[in-house]
């Protein structure tokens, strides 16, 4: 059972926040949290993605980018990252955490989220869309409580 789910990307304002709020819409008896392998530590959600968020229902308006921390790491159950070269990461950064860390596209045939960040308003579109698509891909994968 994974009752303390960690969601990360890289700056913690564009794909994490939004991710960690499509988990809680389905999972809300989970604890989900977000946070950032290079955070943009204090910022809000990029403007576009929080637009695109709460279209699907998701405020994002208190959200405050924060920098992953080895605690956040060992406390989580299960970590789910946007890419190959973000899950080595948190292996490099916490060895243990290794095991628990899977790509949040785990159940889809797209390998990675790629990051929008300052890229067009269709680039948020796409990712938004893989986001949804990949947080549906875990409902029946892990059971709410």
């Amino acid at each position: 059972m994974f009752d303390r789910i960690l969601v990360l990307c890289t700056g913690n304002i564009c794909r994490s926040p939004v991710a960690e709020g499509l988990l809680k819409q389905r999972f809300p008896a989970k604890q989900v949290a977000s946070a950032g392998l290079g955070a943009l530590v204090g910022e809000g959600a990029e403007p576009t993605a929080r637009k695109l968020a709460e279209a699907d229902g998701i405020d994002l308006s208190a959200h405050i980018a924060r920098q992953v921390d080895e605690e956040m790491l060992r406390s989580a159950e299960l970590i789910l990252v946007m890419s190959d070269g973000q899950r080595r990461s948190v292996a490099e950064r916490y060895p243990p955490a290794s095991g628990k860390t899977m790509l949040f596209t785990r159940w889809l045939d797209e390998s990675e989220v790629p990051d929008p960040y300052r890229k067009s308003q269709s680039a948020f579109e796409h990712v938004h869309r893989l986001l949804v698509k990949a947080a549906d891909a875990w409902v029946g994968k892990m059971p709410d409580r």
